[in-house]
């Protein structure tokens, strides 16, 4: 079975390569008609992949999927098709005195073949968003979505086919160990979104073929709040960026480390716009579902730890349990032996540590892994830019959450556990293309010959001259 497999995958790599290789460098106009393609293919299916995705968890409002799973791909796919002639260009680089009036150029080229593994929490757009730079950049793209969204990875496999060829775009369906053997073909750039336990995988099976690889992961993304910040306004924001697809995101705020004075006052407040958003939980279209039973079954084993280990748990509602849907709980005096401050929670669950001082929060944080996100709300410049300094994480928005993952101007990556390389906007368009160092030299200099063979004075002194110079 495997070896029938393999041998489907290895074809299909092949004749995206065959397809590569007839045309090597893609025009600018070439690739905005794929992008153009990729968003009427977005634009016609809007209506069906909401549906899809929300089958697929149970439940999920069809206004949270066009936001956070099509509206960022035609956003994405928009900057790429505006910005795409500025990154195609050849770039001047400097060139050293010495090698005057030689010139040096860096000539973006497309890999090849980039594969995409993509995750079950935004079906959509962790597929589309890297495959978007792939196609800015001139490659073929293969993707393979997750089993644990089957409707959507189907829809995702016939919306692909019908806007773009096989050897330009294709779509691997099936189960993990599909994916197991797709991580192991010899792609010219491998990206994969996911945990970071299964990203080690990933990364040993490319290995073996020497390809790069983009690691999108997880960890648990701190919250840092400053005595001085708005209180009414970090709960406000911290709510949402906890709840947005009932926590299941990447960059989901994970915990929150507060003054202690702060920490009883803050979770009333953040339990407060729990209701305001979501004045039931029971019934509530625009309310996600957790996506699968064993994750759910997972986030009441991290509930009922806590708890046995001493922690005040606060649910947000009264609500009976509907389905998989989770009633979103605070923790408080919660430590490190709970499972919920081991373990990346990816679900409606928040704990509130108090601390003394800043820190206590900084020194909490550098004693953890690198997170793919951090965040941090105050008014005082100096403690964030501490905070900033003194820390590591993917990426940090400051005073709200979750978005600086929309800046296409930025680049998206994890850093240590949480990650390595990025991309969004000429950031994946570089990750996914090898920018080739090209030296120009003029026919006209002859100085290269003075430092030939065989040796002796004349070349002493060039070499002489040239370090006092260099």
């Amino acid at each position: 079975m495997d070896s029938n497999i393999t041998e489907q995958l290895q074809l299909t790599l092949e004749a995206q390569r065959r397809a590569f290789m007839a045309a090597p460098m893609p025009s600018a106009e070439v690739r905005r008609e794929r992008l153009t393609r990729l968003r009427a293919m977005l634009a016609k299916y809007a209506d069906e992949i909401t549906t899809a995705v929300s089958q697929d968890f149970g439940s999920r409002s069809p206004r949270e999927s066009l936001l956070a799973d099509v509206f960022t791909c035609e956003s994405g796919a928009k900057h790429a098709i505006k910005q795409l002639g500025k990154w195609m260009k050849v770039r001047r680089i400097p060139t050293a005195l010495q090698f005057a009036p030689a010139r040096n150029r860096l000539m973006p080229q497309p890999v090849g073949v980039v594969g995409v593994i993509s995750p079950w929490n935004y079906p959509i757009y962790m597929a589309l968003g890297p495959a978007i730079g792939a196609i800015a950049a001139g490659n073929r793209v293969m993707l393979k979505p997750s089993e644990l969204t089957p409707i959507t990875s189907a829809l995702l496999a016939k919306m692909v086919a019908e806007f773009f060829t096989p050897e330009e775009m294709t779509v691997v369906t099936g189960d993990a160990n599909v994916a197991r053997i797709f991580s192991s073909l010899p792609f010219n750039h491998l990206v994969f979104t996911g945990s970071t336990q299964v990203g080690k995988l990933v990364a040993q099976a490319a290995a073996a073929n020497l390809t790069p690889v983009t690691l999108e992961l997880g960890g648990k993304s701190p919250v840092v709040v400053q005595a001085d910040a708005d209180l009414a306004q970090v709960a406000e924001r911290l709510a949402y960026g906890k709840l947005l697809n009932a926590g299941q995101t990447c960059i989901a705020p994970d915990y929150v480390l507060a003054p202690k004075a702060m920490v009883e006052p803050l979770a009333q407040a953040v339990l407060a716009n729990m209701r305001r958003m979501y004045p039931t939980i029971t019934g509530n279209a625009d309310y996600t579902s957790v996506a699968t039973q064993r994750h759910l079954d997972r986030l009441q084993e991290i509930v009922a730890d806590a708890e046995a280990r001493g922690a005040r748990v606060l649910k947000s509602h009264d609500d009976a349990n509907d389905g998989r849907k989770l009633t979103p709980h605070l923790l408080l005096n919660v430590n490190e032996d709970m499972r919920v401050m081991r373990e990346e929670i990816f679900g409606p669950l928040l704990p509130i540590v108090g601390v003394d001082s800043a820190d206590e929060a900084i020194q909490y944080i550098q004693r953890h892994e690198r997170p793919l996100a951090m965040y941090w709300f105050g008014r005082d410049s100096a403690g964030r830019d501490k905070l900033l300094r003194e820390t590591h994480a993917g990426g940090v928005t400051v005073n709200d959450c979750i978005w600086h993952i929309g800046q296409e101007d930025q680049p998206f990556g994890g850093v240590g556990a949480s990650g390595q390389g990025a991309y969004h906007g000429i950031w994946g368009f570089n990750a996914m293309s090898h920018l080739k160092p090209v030296f120009h030299q003029t026919t006209l200099f002859a100085g290269t010959k003075l430092f030939q063979p065989p040796y002796g004075a004349v070349f002493d002194k060039m070499l002489s001259l040239l370090r006092k110079i260099a």
